[in-house]
């Protein structure tokens, strides 16, 4: 079964979580998420198997930035803004058939493999 890392080779963690996954053995699918954003179906996709909410994937100060931390968006609009401004979601994600971590601390993606 494949494993898809969302990736931002300018984060730490997102490098550590990377070596991590290949030190394993296992060569993921890299998907660079600031060059090709996830669709709205896709992260919706996405945050369905992390099993949290929209709001708990974004990066707080980024949130902030772009507009999306005003308690009055709804879900949709908080995953609309995300798509719009990839900067705001939170990262590293590692996903795994029907499920998924976040890769903070690098060492949970370690339950998934």
């Amino acid at each position: 079964m494949s494993v898809v890392i969302y990736h931002n080779p300018r984060c730490s963690k997102s490098r550590q979580t990377l070596q991590l996954i290949e030190e394993k053995g296992v060569e993921p699918q890299i998907v660079q998420y600031l060059d090709t954003p996830p669709t709205v179906a896709e992260l919706k996709d996405i945050i369905s198997k992390l099993g949290i909410t929209p709001r708990e994937l974004l990066r707080k100060k980024e949130a902030k930035e772009y507009g999306l931390s005003d308690d009055s968006l709804d879900d949709d609009a908080v995953v609309a803004g995300m798509v719009a401004n990839p900067r705001a979601i939170e990262r590293p994600i590692v996903v795994k058939g029907d499920q998924a971590v976040l890769g903070r601390p690098p060492e949970n993606v370690l339950d998934l493999l």
